[in-house]
Formats: C-alpha cells, sequence, structure tokens
C-alpha cells in the first residue's frame, strides 16, 4: 500500500512537472505586485549578503539605480521584461560573477522551440570599431568578413555599443571583457534583438572596400523548416557513431589539449577551463612530463577563452611554472553567513554550514576565510617548467584564470601576451556562487557569497591583469582569419631563438 501511494504521488508530481512545462508561455505577463515582491527580494538579498556590493559603485548610485528599477514594475510584464529591468540594475554593480538567468521553464522552451528569426551578422568589436566576422546571408556579397560596420537602423555603432554595455557584467570598469562578451559567436546579435527590438529589415552603414560609406538593406534570418517529405523514400546512411569513450576524450579534448613540436622544441597548450570533471589534474602532470621527456623549453599557454573554474586546478597549474611561493589572496570574506531570504538561495544551508567550519568573524565583522588568506602554494620540483613561458589572454579571461595570470605576470620567464584579462587583478566577489531563484516569475540571478582581494598592493583601478606584450585585433587579420595574438607569441619565440 505504502508503495503504491509513493508511486501514485511520483506520477502527479512529474504528471503536473509535464503539464507546467508544456503549458509554459513566453508571453506570460506577470501583475506588478507579483513584480515588485520579486525585485524586493532580489534588492534586499543583493543589499544584505553581496560582498562588492559597493565595491565599484556608491551606496548612493545603487540606491539611485534601485530605484529606478522599481519605477519600471507599474505595469504587468513578461519574463524577458522583467529580466532586462534586472540586468541594467545588476550590471551597475560592477561584478562579472553577478548575472541574470532565465527560469527554468523559460530555459527548457527555448531548448524545444525552434528559433524563428537571427539577426544575420557576427561582429568582432574593440574601441570604436564594429568588424564582421560572419555572414549567415552567405549570398550577401557586401558585407563579407572584414567589412567595418558604422550603423544600424540609423543608430551609429558607437551608440549601440553604449546601449549594450549597460546590461553586461563586467569586474570593476573592465570593457575588454563586454566588448569580448558582444564578440563571442551570435552573442551580438542576440542582445541587440533583446534590446532594440526585431525588425522586418536591417538597414546596415558599411564601409567598402575602398573606405567609402554606404548603406545596405539585409533581413533577418529565417532557420529553414525541417524537410520530412522525403523520409522514408531514400535509405538512411548509418555513420559510424563515436562510444560513450570517444565522446568523453572528444569533450575534454576541446577543453584541454597539449601539442608537442619536438622539432622547433616548441609547445602550445589550450585550456578552456578550470573546471572540475574534465581530469586536468591528471592532464597537467601527464603534460609537463611530456614537456620535460621531449626537451621543450618554450612554452604558449592559451587561456584566452578560460572562464575559471576550480582554484585548485589553477593552482595546481602555477605550481608548475611559478618560481616563488604564492597565496590565493591578501583577502577572503563574506559579509554575513544569514541571510533573511535563505529559502530561496540555493544550497544555502550547505553554503553556511561550510561557512561555519571554515571561515571564523573577525574585528572588522566579516567572516574570512583564513586558509587561504595565510597559505602559501610553493613550487612543484617534479617536472617543474623552466624554459620559456607565453600566457595569451582577453576578455573571456576570467576568475580562477586571473588568478593565474596574475601570480605569473612579473616572473621573468613569463611573458602574458595579448589583451587584459577579463577578470579583475585587484580581486573579485566570487568563490561561492549560488543561484536565487525569484519566488513568482522563478527568474535566477547568481550571488556571490565572498570578496577575494587577490593583491592589496594591486592599484584599484577596476582593470584586468594586463599583458606585457600587446595584441589588439585589426581589420586586416580579421579579414583574413588570423590569429594574431598567437602569432606574437611566436614572433616572440623567434626573437629569443636569435638571441641564443
Amino acid at each position: 500500500m505504502r508503495r503504491l501511494l509513493t508511486l501514485l504521488l511520483a506520477g502527479i508530481v512529474l504528471g503536473s512537472c509535464g503539464m507546467n512545462s508544456r503549458s509554459f508561455s513566453p508571453n506570460r505577463k506577470y501583475s506588478p505586485q507579483q513584480l515588485q515582491k520579486d525585485y524586493s527580494i532580489y534588492q534586499e538579498t543583493l543589499e544584505q549578503a553581496h560582498p562588492g556590493l559597493y565595491w565599484y559603485t556608491t551606496k548612493d548610485s545603487m540606491d539611485m539605480y534601485f530605484a529606478w528599477g522599481r519605477q519600471q514594475l507599474k505595469d504587468s510584464m513578461t519574463e524577458s521584461d522583467f529580466r532586462k529591468v534586472l540586468n541594467y540594475v545588476t550590471a551597475k554593480i560592477n561584478c562579472g560573477h553577478t548575472s541574470v538567468r532565465s527560469s527554468k521553464h523559460y530555459g527548457r522552451y527555448l531548448d524545444t522551440v525552434r528559433i524563428s528569426r537571427l539577426f544575420p551578422l557576427s561582429l568582432k568589436l574593440w574601441k570604436d570599431t564594429a568588424v564582421v566576422t560572419a555572414n549567415i546571408n552567405r549570398r550577401d556579397t557586401l558585407l563579407k568578413r572584414g567589412t567595418i560596420l558604422t550603423s544600424i537602423n540609423d543608430r551609429p555603432m558607437k551608440v549601440i555599443i553604449d546601449s549594450l554595455f549597460g546590461f553586461l557584467s563586467t569586474d570593476g570598469y573592465n570593457t575588454t571583457h563586454k566588448y569580448q562578451t558582444l564578440s563571442n559567436r551570435g552573442f551580438f546579435g542576440s542582445l541587440y534583438s533583446s534590446i532594440f527590438g526585431y525588425t522586418r529589415n536591417y538597414t546596415i552603414g558599411f564601409l567598402d572596400s575602398a573606405g567609402n560609406a554606404r548603406t545596405t538593406m539585409i533581413t533577418p534570418f529565417f532557420p529553414p523548416p525541417r524537410d520530412t517529405t522525403n523520409r522514408g523514400q531514400r535509405p538512411a546512411t548509418r555513420t559510424p557513431q563515436p562510444s560513450k569513450r570517444e565522446r568523453r576524450t572528444m569533450q575534454k579534448n576541446s577543453v584541454r589539449l597539449l601539442k608537442i613540436d619536438s622539432a622547433t622544441h616548441v609547445a602550445m597548450m589550450d585550456l578552456n577551463s578550470f573546471g572540475r570533471g574534465y581530469g586536468l589534474k591528471g592532464f597537467f602532470r601527464r603534460s609537463f612530463r611530456a614537456l620535460e621527456k621531449n626537451n621543450i623549453n618554450h612554452l604558449i599557454i592559451d587561456v584566452r577563452n578560460n572562464g575559471g573554474g576550480s582554484v585548485t586546478n589553477s593552482n595546481l597549474l602555477t605550481r608548475f611554472i611559478t618560481d616563488h611561493n604564492f597565496k590565493v589572496g591578501d583577502s577572503l570574506y563574506a559579509v554575513t553567513r544569514r541571510k533573511r531570504y535563505s529559502k530561496y538561495i540555493e544550497d544555502d544551508f550547505w553554503n553556511r554550514l561550510f561557512m561555519t567550519f571554515f571561515t571564523r568573524k573577525e574585528k572588522d565583522g566579516f567572516y574570512h576565510f583564513r586558509y587561504f588568506e595565510r597559505h602559501y602554494f610553493k613550487p612543484l620540483k617534479k617536472n617543474h617548467f623552466e624554459g620559456q613561458v607565453y600566457i595569451l589572454t582577453g576578455g573571456n579571461s576570467f576568475s580562477a584564470t586571473t588568478l593565474f595570470a596574475s601570480v605569473l605576470q612579473h616572473q621573468d620567464n613569463v611573458t602574458i601576451v595579448g589583451e587584459e584579462t577579463g577578470g579583475g587583478a585587484y580581486g573579485n566577489s566570487a568563490w561561492l556562487i549560488p543561484d536565487v531563484k525569484l519566488p513568482e516569475t522563478k527568474v535566477r540571478f547568481r550571488l556571490p557569497l565572498f570578496r577575494l582581494v587577490i593583491n592589496k598592493d594591486y592599484p584599484k583601478t577596476g582593470k584586468g591583469v594586463q599583458p606585457e606584450v600587446e595584441a589588439f585585433p585589426s581589420i586586416e587579420a580579421i579579414k583574413n582569419g588570423a590569429d594574431y595574438k598567437l602569432d606574437k607569441a611566436m614572433e616572440l619565440i623567434r626573437q629569443n631563438k636569435k638571441l641564443k
């Protein structure tokens, strides 16, 4: 009987979940009362628990932004419109680890719905320059890779970029991360459409090959419907599918890969994450053993697309290269253990338990994680790399990647090449980052619980780790599909070999 009741209850729960998923509508509107309730929880949780709320934005300014957001909630709104308000206010915190996410129902809806239209252009943006990197409309002979855009629908690109910047979170005053985020494939079009809406046509201002200002009209790209008319008429050709083990290997190789040229004694390590689950500890040990065995004396480490992950993993890589002892940071603390709206915070019980055992309240009133404030990590002796290291960085280099770069940036045999990191050089708000789910709309936002000051003596400029050798994009490099940062690293290697 008990088992029957359990199965019955499970069926009811699963059935209701399926019904809710099927009945979800992105056009559903929430009343001002519902929006105000969610907004109050959002604001009060940030004010109570966010360790860097007033780090780069004064309290008076944040109060003004919070008040602005509340003023927008006088009428009913869809989830996407509500998120737009939250995104704008959240970006004013200037914390790259604090961001807004859709509800899970909305996310599942996006996973199943066929995209009806797309902004057809992908762009590379830097400073006041916007260059086409891809055009889905392949028959378009005007807006090719390398074409400079000057406007969209009569709005200058500078005005558009400034508007989009207002919805992007970043560490401090870092703009490199914002430019890079907009340059990530498809992101510009998605955010542009969200903020400015879709139009039947886009009037594009651009410069032709002779540098003359011109305009052209383009339409959104409409993905073709799936063709099922010939299904069953032709025998399907079965292509061999990779095994589970092969798929796992492919997944790992997309995150970390070591390439060795034993003839030139140069190696390149592609590293797109410090996250757990990719076998990085074993990968690092095998890699540096292979570097030692093959007498490699020039190592390029590409972390341009590494958004961070486990500090344990980034520390291990650092220990294979560093020539000095190092700490994770000068201070690491939370501002509170208990939150008023803890029932809406993911894993709050376990996070509070962690803080109870591993943090201690100090005289400043904050809960300090003393282990990482005091513990020095030592260089590894076995297979320690003594050659020249070139670290490629950019706007996507974030979080734990910034820690990795900051420890090594002044070392004699290490050269950071490229652009400043997206993560703040002085510090960040991160470590434990649960989701907070608002009860009415189910919209989520990320809430970092600790404030990390990497180096208290570093100028508090709100910038990332700066490269020693700059390698910025150029129109010609984009047009030719050149890897200008890797090219610069190879140029430095050639120069280094000539000096010996």
